[in-house]
């Protein structure tokens, strides 16, 4: 099966896992795990923030970073695509009790205009705009990036109205290869960054929240709240150490197979329009006249997988373990498509 859901199908290398088995351990609730502290420092030294908390989820990094941004009744800025808006189970309400209003700007992409005329009046009829949310790469805007200088210019926003700006960098590795970007770029950006370890790098689990000694003081015990500390969880983070170390660089290779998969959809009889690929999602619509039901099961007949997003949005996500032969065959099935 060549399974192109998502890059959260990937498995730990045999090296990781030779990595993990020796991980040393301890109890991270008493701050006691080696390997855990040892991850957390390393992440934080690589974005020049102060601390870092390892989650299991990037849904709880996000959540957990929202929670202290913000009181109830609060307001929060965010595209429209965001997935903490779409794909993160409501939590903005349920953990934050707060409300949210979207941008709506190409690709998933925010700028700084729109987002300053979406910012509340200080006003008693008005809920308090508290924070801004940018998503790097963007998911469900086929893995775009933002360009330093609009990510400067939200950051100005932010700044002149006392606003906090966090990241959702689930795929932000993937961003930085792409436009040739240093982690150290992005620390003096955000208030706070989630960054993800199980999706391009390949690990089994876990996500990171970096920002300052007192905001990562006050994520723990909200993490603590929301039932994500862990005892030994060395293990996950000595995953986490060796993709640093090993997986960063070769994501490259995905983005190359993505494009591969791109120039075969632009050539497939069924397909109306292929979004601009930059990384290694690639979204795509069928003609009006296709089956998006009737498509995904030719496809999966042939032991190939792909995702369906709404808004007749189709998806592929390359990752570490679809090989390059894998694609072809993907291409030539596409352009062969009837």
């Amino acid at each position: 099966m060549i399974d192109l859901r998502s890059d959260t199908l990937t498995r730990p290398s045999p090296a990781m896992l030779e990595a993990m088995l020796k991980a040393p351990v301890g109890d991270d609730v008493f701050g006691e795990d080696p390997s855990i502290n040892r991850l957390e420092e390393k992440a934080a030294a690589m974005f020049r923030k102060e601390a870092a908390l390892f989650c299991p989820s990037g849904t709880m990094t996000n959540q957990i970073a929202i929670k202290v941004h913000t009181q109830p009744g609060d307001e929060l800025i965010c595209h429209e695509y965001s997935h903490i808006y779409n794909y993160e189970g409501g939590g903005i309400a349920f953990n934050s009790s707060c409300q949210v209003r979207l941008t709506r700007e190409a690709r998933g992409l925010m700028t700084a205009r729109e987002v300053e005329s979406l910012i509340n009046p200080d006003d008693v009829h008005a809920a308090k705009t508290s924070v801004v949310v940018a998503e790097n790469t963007c998911n469900k805007g086929g893995g775009s990036c933002y360009d330093l200088k609009e990510l400067k210019a939200i950051r100005a926003v932010t700044d002149k109205h006392g606003l906090s700006f966090h990241l959702d960098g689930a795929r932000l590795w993937n961003a930085l290869v792409a436009k040739n970007q240093s982690p150290a770029e992005y620390g003096p950006l955000f208030d706070s960054i989630s960054i993800c370890l199980s999706k391009g790098l390949g690990c089994p689990v876990g996500s990171l929240l970096l920002g300052n000694k007192d905001f990562i003081k006050e994520a723990r015990k909200v993490r603590k709240k929301m039932g994500g500390g862990m005892r030994q969880a060395g293990y996950l983070a000595t995953a986490g150490i060796y993709a640093l170390d090993h997986h960063i660089n070769r994501l490259a290779e995905d983005h190359k197979k993505a494009q591969r998969l791109r120039a075969a959809l632009e050539n497939c009889s069924w397909v109306e329009k292929v979004e601009p690929v930059e990384t290694n999602i690639v979204i795509f619509y069928l003609k009006e006249e296709k089956s998006q039901q009737e498509f995904t099961q030719k496809l999966k007949e042939k032991d190939i997988l792909l995702v369906g997003m709404g808004q007749g949005k189709l998806r592929f996500v390359t990752h570490m373990d679809a090989n390059k032969a894998q694609i072809d065959t993907v291409a030539e099935v596409l352009q062969n498509f009837d």
